[in-house]
């Protein structure tokens, strides 16, 4: 089944085009609407098709990639009320606009408050430590596979994201909860963020 982004700002084109490089088919949309992608698509090749949010929303897995600031409206605009154990992966970090303000998250981990905004939802962290230039790039390098952290409350959608990560040639490694592993991937707090780690063949 496809995987369905939501968010096409800097980090949802660099999952895109690493996700369909590697055979996936994607989804993507925006809050402009699936024209505004037609040249994305033609750029990223046919594995990548312009879709509404709602329509990204009802894949089997889906990447939220939106600034923190607008990650209440993308949600509403899934219109999904109940996820229905879809695998949604949190890429965001809890900064506010101009992307500098830290969000108060009254001592919880973003993507535990994330967790709550989209209820039956299997929520695993992943994708939010690298910048999006290296997420775009080449994840298989000569010194090594480039590391991706993930966790998550759901050990089999841990495993699911995992097995999506390893099949681009990123080198997963699962953190655990989202309350542990969360906290360390966290952007600001964390001790993992901006770590370009690889992890030799």
């Amino acid at each position: 089944m496809p995987i369905g982004i939501i968010g096409s700002g800097a980090i949802g084109q660099a999952l895109a085009g690493r996700f369909v490089a590697a055979g996936e088919e994607v989804v993507i949309s925006n809050s402009r609407g699936p024209r505004s992608l037609w040249g994305l698509a033609s750029s990223l090749g046919t594995g990548l098709k312009p879709g509404t949010v709602g329509e990204a929303a009802s894949e089997e897995v889906v990447v939220l990639a939106v600034p923190w600031r607008r990650l209440h409206e993308a949600v509403s605009a899934a219109g999904a009320p109940d996820w229905q154990e879809r695998i949604v992966i949190d890429t965001t970090n809890p900064l506010g606009s101009p992307d500098t303000e830290v969000a108060d998250l009254g001592g919880r981990t973003s993507s535990e408050v994330v967790s709550d905004l989209v209820p039956g939802a299997r929520l695993v962290k992943a994708f939010n430590t690298l910048t999006p230039a290296v997420l775009g790039a080449d994840p298989r390098t000569p010194a090594g596979r480039r590391v991706i952290f993930l966790s998550g409350n759901h050990a089999s959608a841990n495993e699911r994201v995992a097995r999506l990560a390893a099949r681009v040639g990123w080198a997963p490694i699962d953190l655990g909860s989202l309350a542990g592993g969360g906290r360390l991937q966290q952007l600001p707090g964390g001790c993992l963020p901006m770590l370009p780690l690889l992890m030799e063949p």
